[in-house]
């Protein structure tokens, strides 16, 4: 199922969808998750709850950088548990942006000499919006039981999205409830590149992709 595409209302370069760069990095970054296994509450697999969010932990998630496992950390990564890791200054701009839109607590982060590395943090995305205007897209639809929303929004083969501006509000970051994937606006990503985090020499670990032309 998919809705009429309308350019007046899906335009390139207003929202993009964002997740951690991992294209063309070989093995990606050599940090591990010391005590994850400390941290999980049985009979959940992964650290982040159903809802999202952080659950009460009984300690501080410890990180170390293994050399042999990759380079240090860039800005974003992801693969921590169900959470994405973050530096100091990516948590700025996104506390800055659009403070209510994400959740974050600190790491014991070590470096591989034993010695404290720079502020990383655990961060979640924790505002879902019903925003897709549906008509105006040109995605898959999945309508079925199977799902527990009832539907699915399969983004996969060059799917082309259009957002509700009226549903997002002031919103600059926002996950969908049909789908899992994290969207951000331009002001989002302006305000990443302007930090010098991102740009056309290093992605700094984000993956910025149009929600139009990609």
């Amino acid at each position: 199922m998919s809705g009429a595409f309308s350019e007046s209302k899906a335009k390139p370069g207003q929202f993009f969808r964002l997740r951690p760069d991992a294209r063309c990095r070989g093995p990606g970054h050599g940090v591990l998750f010391e005590n994850e296994q400390d941290l999980v509450a049985p009979p959940r697999l992964s650290l982040r709850p159903k809802g999202g969010g952080f659950p009460s932990l009984p300690s501080v998630p410890r990180l170390v950088h293994v050399p042999a496992n990759g380079p240090l950390p860039e800005d974003l990564e992801g693969g921590f548990s169900g959470y994405w890791l973050v530096s100091e200054r990516l948590k700025h701009v996104m506390q800055s942006v659009d403070p209510d839109a994400f959740a974050f607590t600190e790491t014991d982060y070590r470096l591989a000499d034993g010695s404290i590395g720079p502020a990383m943090f655990l961060c979640d995305v924790v505002r879902t919006v019903d925003a897709l205007d549906e008509m105006a897209s040109e995605v898959l639809i999945e309508v079925s039981d199977d799902f527990e929303a009832g539907k699915y929004y399969d983004l996969a083969g060059g799917a082309k999205l259009a957002f509700r501006k009226d549903a997002l509000g002031s919103a600059h970051v926002f996950k969908l409830p049909f789908n899992g994937a994290v969207f951000c606006d331009r002001t989002f990503k302006d305000a990443v590149e302007a930090a010098g985090i991102s740009g056309p020499d290093s992605s700094g670990g984000l993956w910025f992709s149009d929600a139009v032309s990609s």
